[in-house]
């Protein structure tokens, strides 16, 4: 079998896919996007292009390898998105030529059923109870919500405490009936990290996720020493190498790699392993669309360690389109009290219905992040 062509379609809301043909009239679908980025890492997908057409798709390491490894200047967001969306079309063709799902050809599953969680509130969350409450009586048990707004790097007491009164009226009004994380986002300096982590403690969230920036990822160890929340992060990390200082330093209970950031089930896979040998559990980053969706499925079903999975169904980022819109299969991806089913089609276990993205790649989004300014006009992380 040959690689014989790379097609990429822009979606709305924020997505790019990525569809691989071959010879033999299988074809490989895949997410390779970095949010606000798309037109950048789609440059990227087709510049590697020249290092895989005419070959042979199942060869996935050396494939890897040789778009790893084949450029002096590597890793990196953009590249290591670009790769991550072409190792999924690899994994989805293989599993498609054999006729079973990826999670078969990566030694069989560990769980039959994958615990996921649900986004609620927006950029400047609202209304979160209500929502909370919405979705519970859907099934759903488990969630995520922005804690803060932007913070200075030393910020009035007055910051703190409206970001925990949302936290405790959370608490208050529904009980230890949910669960929820609380993303900081990185937009917490890390002198506020400890301040808000210590202040948020009594209400026992599940984890904080980028408690700092990862830039600053030497703080992971002493914030955690300071608090019993568990920590999570890894969104922002791109390749193993990056891990393995962090994971070496210690203080993260819960490593979040992204399958289409971080070079895809390939180097997923091997970081999963990573973070098991050091006992810290997988949470795989997902506020994509459906192929990264099911990617990260494939991992979590043999993944030991995989406790929790992001997905996007009704995030707040899903304007002109949701998550389920361009499948043809939206069935395997029901939630049931929470749980995803192990997707039982061969490959990645999704089916693009590629004439809603034809249709949809004539008017590609040009989704941006917001900016947010500090009262004194400074930049604000978002």
């Amino acid at each position: 079998m040959k690689i014989t062509r790379l097609t990429t379609y822009h979606a709305a809301p924020r997505w790019l896919f990525l569809k691989i043909e071959t010879d033999e009239g299988i074809t490989g679908w895949g997410e390779p996007v970095l949010e606000g980025r798309a037109s950048t890492v789609e440059a990227a997908v087709h510049e590697l292009a020249d290092q895989l057409i005419g070959k042979d798709p199942a060869h996935i390491n050396d494939l890897w390898q040789t778009m790893y490894r084949g450029s002096f200047y590597r890793g990196g967001a953009i590249l290591m998105s670009a790769i991550a969306g072409i190792d999924q079309a690899l994994w989805d063709i293989k599993g498609k030529a054999l006729g079973v799902p990826v999670y078969e050809l990566l030694g069989g599953r560990v769980r039959d059923k994958m615990k996921t969680y649900r986004w609620v509130g927006g950029d400047r969350p609202s209304e979160i109870i209500a929502q909370m409450r919405d979705l519970k009586a859907k099934g759903f048990d488990t969630f995520k919500f922005n804690g803060t707004e932007e913070l200075a790097i030393i910020d009035r007491p007055a910051k703190v405490d409206a970001a925990v009164a949302k936290v405790a009226e959370i608490r208050a009004a529904l009980g230890h009936e949910v669960d929820f994380g609380i993303d900081f986002h990185g937009r917490v300096s890390a002198p506020m990290a400890r301040v808000l982590l210590r202040e948020l403690e009594p209400l026992r969230p599940l984890f904080v996720e980028e408690p700092v920036l990862p830039e600053q990822w030497e703080y992971y160890r002493p914030l955690s020493d300071s608090t019993a929340i568990p920590l999570a992060a890894g969104e922002r990390m791109y390749t193993r190498f990056e891990f393995k200082p962090v994971l070496a330093a210690g203080g993260l209970s819960i490593l979040q790699p992204d399958l289409s950031h971080a070079g895809g089930i390939t180097e997923c896979f091997k970081i999963a392993a990573m973070a098991e040998a050091s006992d810290v559990a997988l949470a795989p980053h997902c506020p994509l669309g459906p192929v990264a969706l099911a990617a990260c499925l494939q991992l979590d079903f043999v993944a030991h360690n995989a406790v929790l999975q992001e997905q996007s169904i009704g995030i707040h980022y899903n304007e002109g389109a949701d998550l389920l819109d361009y499948v043809l299969n939206p069935q395997d991806f029901t939630c049931q009290d929470s749980y995803i089913a192990a997707l039982p089609k061969p490959g990645l276990g999704v089916e693009i219905d590629e004439q809603r993205l034809i249709e949809a790649n004539k008017h590609p989004p040009r989704w941006r992040n917001p900016l947010w300014r500090h009262e004194d006009g400074s930049i604000a992380e978002w």
